[in-house]
């Protein structure tokens, strides 16, 4: 069973998302990911996914498959920064 001190310290999804946007803003490999973000691959394919359905990430093919942060990513994550300041997120 989950203790509360333990509850408290696991990150929203909201809180990966900004972790994986922030990581990939100049481009990135997976492995940078997972190291950066403190995941596994499996868990990370599946944020990946989401991420690249909503227009937050791009995978870029030509430059060995770096994953990026697109525009509307670099704004989730301003907002969600905004949203940290008034002790929201």
């Amino acid at each position: 069973m989950l203790t509360k001190m333990y509850m408290s310290q696991r990150r929203s999804n909201l809180e990966i998302v900004a972790e994986i946007l922030k990581i990939a803003r100049k481009g990135t490999k997976k492995t940078r990911i997972v190291y950066g973000a403190n995941m596994n691959f499996k868990m990370l394919d599946e944020y990946l996914e989401k991420l690249k359905k909503a227009g937050l990430i791009a995978n870029s093919e030509g430059n060995g498959g770096l994953i990026k942060t697109t525009e509307k990513g670099i704004e989730y994550l301003q907002q969600f920064h905004g949203l940290q300041e008034f002790g929201i997120a």
